[in-house]
């Protein structure tokens, strides 16, 4: 058990290691910040790293952070992401670990849902990530 003492995020024993993301996270807070699908698009629109995993990860956590920062929450405030990424497959997915790793709580990630899905809202993007954050 890891987190603050309004989020507490859970690995129980008996179930796999998470890789870069926590089974549970449970809270007290009573605010709620959703966050809709972010993706790689700089502030004038125009997507960053076509074709670049790890560019488009960076560019979405980025936007993350800052959607969060708007609304009076930080990255350590967020207890669940799904992620839908465009034809997932194992090296795809350690691409994302690995770029999101510096915008997460290594000791206390949020709970994460990783989706493959056939396409997004632009042929160009690769990523799209949705947050559920919450603070007091």
């Amino acid at each position: 058990m890891t987190g603050s003492a309004s989020n507490v995020f859970l690995n129980p024993d008996g179930m796999s290691r998470p890789n870069g993301f926590s089974h549970v996270a449970v809270t007290t807070r009573r605010t709620t910040v959703f966050v809709a699908g972010q993706v790689a698009y700089d502030a004038a629109g125009d997507v960053v790293g076509a074709g670049d995993l790890a560019a488009q990860t960076h560019q979405v956590y980025t936007n993350l952070g800052k959607a969060l920062e708007a609304a009076g929450a930080s990255m350590n405030d967020v207890v669940k992401t799904v992620l839908f990424v465009r034809d997932l497959d194992p090296a795809k997915a350690r691409v994302i670990r690995e770029a999101r790793a510096p915008f997460l709580s290594p000791t206390s990630p949020p709970a994460s849902t990783m989706v493959g899905v056939a396409s997004l809202a632009r042929p160009d993007l690769l990523l799209e990530v949705e947050a559920i954050a919450m603070v007091d």
